[in-house]
């Protein structure tokens, strides 16, 4: 990276660097703090520090390795030379290294040089809490200034509504660099500033609420999307600086869009250079391969009856939060935290104290993130990626639960596409899948998810996994989406499920967006710009969607026909809206559905309208409820049903008066 030679050199001239001086930032107290594992903000004290002393610039470095025998800083300032600048250990048995070197800049290259008091291990190894990293395959960290001018002060004074339970969300997840790619440039993937750029504008013409970034993370590995972290404190080189990170998230809120990152804090990658046997002991990982390997990614698992490690990782998280100003962290594969036999076979798991399977340790360090997140940053959002029947997930800590503010609903999301790839015609067997998420609906706060997991390894894209040809493939689509969003619960859509793309995502490619130019594509991307307009502008879709008050069933019996009837409901009786979803590809004519309320009714939405790719039957006059009893209610009307659709209605106002 030339602009680092450049700057070593400049440097070098100037003001030759000096030897490491003993200096730190650690109070007393803070070392009490850090021993306990309540030191929470690690960030701004471990790492390399841009700081003053006596009249000189340089940096002041701290690193943990309580096994380490000598701990050297090398980089581009001194030719990797392991014997020029030896940090100091501190006396108080906390096991951190420290020292300040004069003369290190913005932009130097540096490793930590560990010599272990176990088996004569020497290793060099990047800084865990280093802002920036080189791109891999280097491994070098960055000496970083996070220094950014923000201008995002309106949505973060705000941010407490649009994060509200019972405010509208529909977020789009993403791959950074495979959303767009640049064609005429070798096909390479958008900065963070080109995807400020593109993206923005894309969000905001669309409708979407939030984003959802895969992990932004360092990760040496680009084919593991992000989930194979190293660098916990530090966003990928790939696309840019950390400030043209900043940039990003800063146009985005400037937009009114709400910023959700992936973060992994269950496992990491086994690479020299990164955390694994990071002092020549097993000092972030388990010792004993039944906690320490993950069996399904061959990776290595935190080991968080460690005070030191729980503390990292809530550094990490409030990081990102507080320096980044991210609304949001969704928190990848926490069922692998909380079982120990997650994933293992009899005999290659151990029982905790009471002899059961619950990762004690993990649930502990779960609970004490949620409860410093919160009380750090009230209006956030932590989204558990929970895919087992674990009670009280989204439940406060004090209530006995995790702490997590919302779950994504893997048992909607495995039933709904479930049913949906059957043919039509034997739908009406499987009824009980469509309709069963209703039965636990409330007991979690629920984001209805249709993530990146479901468009690959084989599994095919959304509109691959609809049945029969290609105009009840597109219809079925619609009326998956249509149904999702009327739904209780928060919506999340994977990038290119809204252009209906045959192919699975490939993360080495950009997604299929010349499939615009025919109809039926565009037509399930206008089908969700107007969910995202009902959704922001209907309260009966997100007032009550964690409260059995905002869903009514009208009709869940007719397995027959596969057609459900049910009513959304807000906070006041005229936001009411009466969904009906017909799941086979029969029109229906003068179909009669109970209605919750007398007078004139109108269609605000159909999933079979002509602008959507559809076949335009629709209810285009006033619906006049009649006083004809059925579904248990007083009135009922007569009205269209288009075949493979969604009709969704809504009472006229009474302007009489």
């Amino acid at each position: 990276m030339k602009i680092f030679t450049e700057c070593k050199m400049k440097t070098s001239e100037t003001n030759p660097i000096g030897s490491v001086t003993a200096h730190s930032l650690f109070s007393a107290e803070e070392i009490e703090l850090f021993k306990q594992g309540l030191h929470y903000d690690l960030y701004n004290k471990f790492g390399s520090k841009i700081i003053e002393k006596d009249g000189q610039s340089g940096s002041f470095f701290a690193v943990w390795a309580p096994n380490a025998k000598s701990v050297s800083v090398i980089g581009n300032f001194n030719d990797w030379n392991k014997q020029s600048h030896y940090l100091k250990a501190r006396w108080d048995s906390s096991g951190i290294w420290e020292g300040f070197i004069p003369g290190i800049k913005n932009g130097f290259l540096y490793k930590y040089h560990i010599e272990s008091n176990h088996n004569n291990y020497q290793v060099d190894k990047k800084d865990l809490y280093s802002f920036f990293n080189e791109i891999p395959p280097n491994t070098a960290s960055i000496v970083w200034d996070l220094t950014y001018d923000w201008k995002d002060k309106i949505w973060l004074e705000r941010r407490h509504k649009k994060n509200a339970l019972n405010a509208p969300m529909s977020i789009y997840e993403i791959h950074i660099g495979s959303w767009r790619r640049v064609a005429h440039e070798g096909f390479r993937s958008l900065s963070y500033r080109e995807m400020a750029e593109q993206l923005v504008p894309y969000m905001k013409d669309m409708g979407f609420t939030h984003v959802e970034f895969m992990p932004v993370m360092d990760h040496p590995f680009y084919g593991s999307w992000g989930y194979q972290t190293l660098g916990y404190f530090a966003p990928s080189n790939r696309y840019g600086t950390p400030q043209d990170f900043m940039y990003l998230i800063d146009c985005l809120h400037q937009n009114d869009i709400g910023v959700i990152l992936d973060w992994v804090p269950s496992h990491f990658p086994s690479d020299e250079s990164g955390l694994v046997y990071y002092d020549g002991t097993h000092l972030f990982e388990h010792a004993d391969p039944q906690k320490g390997i993950h069996p399904d990614w061959n990776c290595y698992i935190f080991n968080n009856g460690r005070n030191e490690i729980k503390e990292f990782l809530i550094s990490s998280a409030l990081f990102w939060l507080e320096k980044y100003h991210v609304d949001g962290l969704r928190v990848d594969a926490v069922a692998s935290l909380l079982y120990l036999d997650y994933s293992r076979k009899d005999g290659e798991w151990s029982p905790n104290v009471y002899g059961g399977r619950d990762n004690l340790d993990s649930i502990a360090f779960i609970r004490q993130l949620n409860r410093v997140v919160y009380q750090k940053f009230p209006d956030v959002q932590m989204i558990a990626e929970e895919s087992t029947a674990w009670s009280q997930v989204s439940r406060p800590v004090d209530q006995d639960g995790l702490g997590f503010g919302m779950k994504w609903n893997m048992g909607w999301m495995h039933d709904t596409l479930k049913f949906m790839n059957l043919d039509p015609v034997y739908r009406k067997f499987h009824h009980g899948e469509l309709t069963f998420s209703m039965l636990y609906a409330f007991t979690e706060n629920f984001v209805l998810s249709l993530s990146h997991d479901e468009v690959v390894h084989g599994k095919g894209s959304l509109i691959n996994k609809m049945p029969c040809d290609d105009w009840q493939k597109f219809a079925n689509l619609r009326l998956l989406y249509s149904y999702m969003y009327a739904h209780p619960g928060k919506k999340l859509l994977f990038m290119g499920s809204e252009l209906a793309q045959w192919a699975e995502w490939n993360h080495d490619s950009s997604l299929d967006w010349h499939l615009l130019q025919y109809d039926r594509h565009a037509g399930i991307q206008l089908l969700f710009k107007q969910l995202n307009y009902l959704l922001k502008n209907e309260k009966a879709f997100y007032e009550f969607d964690f409260d059995s008050r905002g869903h009514e069933w009208i009709d869940v019996n007719n397995w027959e026909q596969s057609i459900i009837s049910f009513v959304r409901k807000g906070n006041k009786e005229e936001d009411s809206i009466v969904v009906i979803c017909n799941f086979t590809p029969v029109t229906l004519k003068h179909f009669r559905v109970g209605m919750p309320q007398g007078g004139q009714w109108y269609e605000m939405f159909n999933s079979d309208a002509k602008e959507f790719g559809g076949s335009n039957h629709r209810n285009w006059d006033d619906l006049t409820v009649e006083d004809h009893p059925l579904h248990g209610r007083e009135h009922s009307l007569l009205l269209n049903i288009p075949p493979l659709g969604t009709v969704f209605l809504k009472k006229r106002k009474d302007t009489s008066t």
